[in-house]
């Protein structure tokens, strides 16, 4: 039973961290009643295992894969989403596509003919709009993070300031009933700006991402308009963004 107390400890500490969570030792050390040097153990352990990252008084989860390997993911599920996604545009319309994954499919599944305008922080998705002859596209600069797949920086967030989008779909890293997280600080902070300029704001929400806690707050659920989200999405989260006040969509079954 000894031995296995640690290791029960140590899953729920790699949860945390697979979460996208960063943990603290002293904190950890006075929530599981053990010295910080067997919280150091662990965390060590759990760097030596390739899942998390040490520093100094704690641990990082480790960085996003680059969004050029996230592109082949869960493509069924990705076209799902952005096809009941499509069906918010409107014509005519300044749309703000964030970078991430899902966006590059939602960008192919725009209505044609729409005179619709694509802004975008996003390489992949900035790629994926000039591709379409009916989209005028709109870069806004700033220095490109891999892992993001975009401009997040002071930079991007200024380009933002003089958009007036219409309806703005935000990347979302967790969705829980406390709101909508980032792993990254300057992401949640790029983020709440779009949403300030954005009339209204949508997120495609894969089901792993339900339950997700980015350690950087976003926006409470009930400040987006719109979630787009699997048909095999938890019940009681759907509920309780409905509860919040946003309007939820769901994708069929891409099968």
């Amino acid at each position: 039973m000894a031995d296995e107390l640690p290791l029960a400890r140590r899953d729920l500490i790699a949860a945390r961290l697979a979460e996208g969570q960063s943990v603290a030792s002293v904190q950890l050390a006075a929530e599981f009643g053990v010295s910080e040097d067997a919280i150091r153990r662990d965390l060590r352990a759990l760097a030596a295992e390739g899942r998390c990252r040490r520093v100094y008084g704690g641990a990082l989860p480790l960085p996003l894969s680059p969004m050029s390997a996230r592109l082949g993911e869960g493509l069924d599920a990705k076209q799902a989403l952005a096809t009941v996604a499509a069906t918010l545009v409107r014509r005519s319309e300044l749309i703000f596509l964030d970078a991430g994954s899902t966006h590059v499919a939602l960008v192919e599944a725009l209505p044609e003919d729409f005179g619709l305008t694509v802004a975008t922080n996003s390489v992949d998705v900035a790629a994926a709009a000039l591709r379409r002859q009916d989209l005028d596209l709109l870069v806004i600069g700033g220095a490109v993070d891999p892992a993001i797949g975009g401009a997040v920086d002071a930079v991007a967030v200024d380009g933002l300031s003089r958009l007036s989008i219409d309806i703005g779909f935000v990347g979302v890293c967790g969705v829980s009933a406390d709101g909508v997280g980032a792993l990254h600080f300057p992401d949640a902070t790029f983020k709440r700006a779009l949403m300030a300029r954005s009339r209204r704001t949508a997120a495609l929400v894969t089901t792993d991402k339900f339950g997700a806690r980015g350690p950087y707050g976003v926006a409470p659920v009930g400040a987006f308009t719109h979630f787009v989200v699997e048909d095999d999405a938890p019940e009681p989260l759907v509920a309780a963004l409905m509860a919040a006040g946003a309007e939820v969509l769901a994708a069929g079954d891409p099968s």
